[in-house]
């Protein structure tokens, strides 16, 4: 049943719940899709996605279809409102819960999932450090529970993909710390050092301050539970107009900061990083 379909049904409720495995799902849920095979092209784009439920709905045989709206969609107001093109219907069986691992690793020993999230503002010069190097890193086959998102400068995303609970994000952005422009930095941020206390819980919707995200998730009760950030020395961010284009000993660092990035990630999965505490 297609969604032009389901329109006749909007004067029929829809459920406040539906089971799927165990778990009770809600509007507002987060899910993941894992479409039937041999579905139409929207399965195969959409398979794997991070989802809201918008609402649950029956048919008139019953059935219940969960319609969403993929996080990742540009349009996802507009689905929210239940407008044509950026709602989706998918049943019961073609979902998962955040809280239960996709179906591929239930057979396999936990690994660590892990965000790599990549941040900044593509406008203003060596700020762009991070988009740059999370565009190149997508493009490699990844490993299971790995999951490589630009977000850009938006900090709402990266608060709720925060909160969905990654074992390890790996923000990825420029980080000025005083070196040589093009210098490199893994490091582990201390929320609880007072430059991160002196950062505010809020998020600004033109804008991404990492540590003011990483407390705004800590505020609303995110299971933040390791994050490292590979960080990048700028040497400009531009004049007041802005500026595209990284500067040359940036733009030379993304070389090096994709490999480093396999690096840590390797290492994240092997469980040889982030260190445990007393370690």
């Amino acid at each position: 049943m297609n969604e032009w379909e389901f329109n006749l049904l909007e004067d029929k409720p829809g459920l406040m719940s539906v089971m799927i495995n165990g778990a009770e799902v809600k509007p507002g849920d987060r899910v993941r899709l894992r479409p039937r095979e041999g579905g139409d092209i929207f399965d195969i784009a959409l398979a794997g996605k991070i989802a809201t439920v918008e609402s649950i709905e029956q048919d008139y045989e019953g059935q219940c279809h969960v319609s969403v709206v993929i996080d990742d969609d540009p349009g996802r107001d507009i689905g929210m409102m239940r407008q044509p093109g950026h709602r989706f219907f998918f049943g019961v069986s073609e979902v998962e819960t955040m809280m239960q691992p996709p179906a591929a690793e239930l057979s396999t020993p936990k690994t660590p999932a892990i965000l790599i999230a990549g941040i900044g503002n593509i406008f203003l010069g060596d700020d762009a450090f991070g988009v740059e190097v999370v565009s190149r890193f997508a493009n490699r086959e990844l490993p299971p529970g790995v999951h490589v998102v630009d977000f850009g400068i938006r900090g709402f995303d990266l608060t709720y993909a925060l909160i969905d609970g990654a074992d390890v994000t790996i923000l990825v952005d420029a980080c000025p710390r005083g070196g040589t422009p093009g210098d490199l930095y893994v490091i582990e941020p201390d929320l609880r050092s007072p430059a991160a206390e002196q950062a505010p819980p809020s998020v600004d919707a033109h804008g991404m301050n990492p540590m003011s995200v990483l407390r705004t998730a800590q505020a609303m009760g995110g299971p933040l539970k390791k994050v490292l950030l590979l960080g990048c020395e700028p040497q400009t961010f531009g004049p007041e107009e802005g500026q595209m284009g990284l500067s040359e000993a940036v733009s030379a660092a993304v070389e090096r900061a994709v490999p480093l990035l396999e690096s840590v990630m390797r290492r994240v999965l092997s469980g040889e990083w982030p260190l445990k505490p007393g370690a």
